[in-house]
């Protein structure tokens, strides 16, 4: 097996996970919860090869490189991070219908 990277979510994207995560359970608690489901999963994975996942195009904009992988079907939310050394560090979550991320 690879190398295995410890993966850290920041308050700023854990706020992000929980009021999407409320939003969407006001609506839809079923969809909520498979939703969260699948949040966890994508973010936890990232402890395995997270440079398979693009460098996002806001990367740019920023002072270390920012990739973001991408969760869902029709509009796809998307989970910005940026590894160092041996941790992944998820910085923000957005949904894809929102504009690109802004520093």
């Amino acid at each position: 097996m690879g190398r295995q990277y410890r993966v850290v979510v920041t308050p700023n994207a854990a706020d992000d996970l929980q009021q999407e995560y409320t939003w969407l359970r006001a609506r839809n608690p079923r969809a909520a919860e498979a939703w969260l489901t699948g949040m966890r999963k994508l973010i936890l994975g990232l402890s395995i090869m997270p440079q398979a996942h693009t460098i996002a195009p806001e990367s740019a904009q920023f002072d270390v490189e920012i990739r973001r992988a991408l969760y869902g079907r029709a509009t796809r939310w998307r989970v910005y991070f940026t590894i160092m050394e041996d941790t992944v560090q998820v910085l923000h979550v957005r949904h894809g219908r929102r504009s690109d991320w802004q520093p």
